[in-house]
């Protein structure tokens, strides 16, 4: 399982570390994965919990909604969200309906005139989180993860600080290295 700090979630999102405090803590709006162990440490989180407080922002910035009161929508979508695969979710929109229905529909599907809802296209949310956790984006063939996703490193070379060399200099490039050092 893997894990985002609250500064990676932060940065993802673009919320304040105090917001996201707020909706994760203090409201439990959106509850961490794991909970911070004490002051100065950080929540973690996984990318469907992540994806609920981006559906959260979506609700908040652009349809102007109370979140209190989708609460249940937010536990409810983070149960089957744990039942669902990252790719499968590509080309997926969630919809919002009256009285806390809500379902996971292809983004093709025309919208049902009969029934009022709110749509929330899951594809850019999905993309922050394919570069933010390392997962399949939507590039890839559709229905099959990356057997080594790409992990994403800061200002390290691949090797690190072991000395080891890239695979693609030849033996004498090596040698000349290591002699020299």
């Amino acid at each position: 399982m893997r894990y985002a700090t609250t500064a990676l979630v932060s940065s993802l999102t673009g919320l304040s570390t105090t917001q996201l405090r707020e909706w994760t803590n203090r409201r439990a709006l959106v509850p961490a994965d794991v909970p911070p162990a004490g002051k100065g440490s950080s929540a973690k989180f996984t990318w469907q919990t992540v994806l609920i407080i981006f559906v959260a922002m979506t609700l908040k910035s652009r349809f102007h909604l109370e979140l209190q009161a989708h609460r249940g929508l937010f536990s409810d979508l983070g149960h089957a969200l744990r039942q669902a695969s990252f790719v499968g979710l590509w080309n997926k929109k969630l919809m919002v309906a009256a009285h806390g229905r809500w379902a996971l529909v292809d983004a093709s599907n025309t919208i049902d005139d009969e029934n009022d809802a709110l749509y929330i296209q899951l594809n850019p949310h999905l993309e922050k989180l394919a570069t933010g956790f390392a997962l399949p984006s939507h590039a890839s063939i559709p229905g099959q993860l990356d057997l080594f996703p790409a992990q994403a490193v800061e200002g390290k070379s691949p090797a690190g600080d072991l000395n080891i060399p890239a695979p693609e200099l030849e033996a004498s490039q090596v040698y000349a290295q290591r002699k020299s050092a």
